[in-house]
């Protein structure tokens, strides 16, 4: 399967928001995809990301390995980067690397928005 990426702008309480929606599978083939989206995101000047997980069938740890590097950018500006998942196989996923402590989160992409730092 492929990935798909779109990007859009929101504000909410917490501030302008860049939503990432990821949908198919992130994995060792796509992950590059996403690194290049995340990157180009973060040069370009956007610094809270939300990336919206609920299209995502799979995500093995080359994925995550991307995530993490996103938020690493991001917090070298003192963004943010949360994530919205409500799959519990991918949760699973976060839960068992205890990522769950390193990111923000969300079963919604409105609740993610409106979250304050």
């Amino acid at each position: 399967m492929d990935l798909s990426l779109s990007t859009r702008n929101v504000s909410g309480p917490g501030g302008d928001r860049t939503v990432v929606e990821v949908g198919g599978e992130i994995d060792v083939y796509t992950a590059p995809k996403l690194r290049e989206q995340l990157v180009e995101l973060v040069n370009d000047g956007s610094y809270h990301l939300v990336v919206d997980m609920e299209g995502v069938d799979f995500l093995d740890s080359t994925g995550l390995g991307v995530l993490v590097g996103g938020l690493k950018r991001v917090r070298a500006h003192e963004g943010s980067l949360r994530l919205v998942c409500n799959q519990e196989r991918i949760l699973k996923i976060f839960r068992i690397t205890v990522l769950t402590k390193v990111f923000p989160i969300h079963t919604t992409v409105d609740e993610a928005v409106a979250a304050t730092d």
